[in-house]
């Protein structure tokens, strides 16, 4: 599988920018021959809490325009963006297929309380577990990456997670460290695509999208600029990971007290 991480420098609450952005790299990763093309969290506006101009329906324009995307060019794509909902809005990672259809739909569990994402977003409280051409996958949004436990729920079940994020420079060593740990402890392909440049907060991203192997090995890293980083993954790495070193098997189940 051929993996086209887009490292977005995203454009203030502007979503005809950012969705003219989107298809010259997803053009560029169907001529570099990928699978999927993976955008940051809420790629069509930034992190921002504006919800009553930026948060769309469910079938928004942009996810028209995904759609749209992805027939044209026949490829999947994952990309975040902002649900309405009621007086508040969901943060929302979608995965599409080569047909245009969204096949997984998640809601991030666990919005931002320090940037006060929880006063203005609706907590998920599921994982989504899905297929993109035969291989299972997961996916989760920024701030989650900070909670281990949500991957071991779908770690047995995937070969790849997915973590789209609005990662600020100030905590990138974080960012880093955390990718890599979940790897190493769920044993499989963690693709985590975060965005660059500054934003209507004055926000500073510094990029550094990883993907790591099973191992926690870097396979790809994006550098402070906007880039398309391709990765070329062999999935069968983690059966055999999984064989040679099967930790998972000794998982234990806790129910975590309040």
């Amino acid at each position: 599988m051929k993996i086209a991480s887009i490292q977005l420098d995203i454009a203030w609450e502007n979503k005809k920018e950012n969705l003219r952005k989107a298809e010259h790299f997803i053009h560029m990763a169907k001529s570099d021959g990928c699978d999927i093309v993976v955008f940051p969290e809420m790629f069509n506006v930034g992190f921002s809490m504006n919800i009553k101009s930026i948060a769309e329906p469910e079938d928004g324009s942009t996810i028209i325009t995904l759609s749209e995307l992805a027939k044209k060019y026949e490829i999947n794509l994952i990309a975040g963006y902002p649900e309405q909902a009621g007086l508040k809005a969901k943060n929302v990672s979608i995965s599409m297929n080569r047909k245009g259809q969204v096949i997984a739909r998640y809601i991030k569990n666990h919005p931002f309380s320090f940037a006060k994402e929880n006063e203005y977003y609706h907590p998920g409280n599921d994982q989504s577990i899905f297929e993109i051409d035969y291989t299972k996958c997961s996916m989760f949004i920024c701030y989650d990456l900070r909670f281990p436990e949500l991957f071991r729920m779908v770690a047995r079940s995937v070969k790849i997670i997915f973590v789209i994020a609005n990662w600020p420079e100030i905590r990138q060593a974080h960012w880093e460290s955390l990718l890599k740990a979940r790897a190493i402890e769920n044993q499989c392909f963690i693709v985590g695509v975060n965005r660059i440049g500054k934003d209507g907060n004055g926000l500073v991203y510094a990029g550094g999208s990883l993907v790591c192997d099973p191992s926690g090995n870097e396979r790809s890293r994006g550098g402070k600029q906007q880039e398309y980083i391709s990765t070329e993954l062999d999935v069968s790495d983690v059966d055999c990971i999984r064989k040679k070193f099967p930790f998972l098997q000794d998982m234990k189940y806790i129910t975590y007290l309040a």
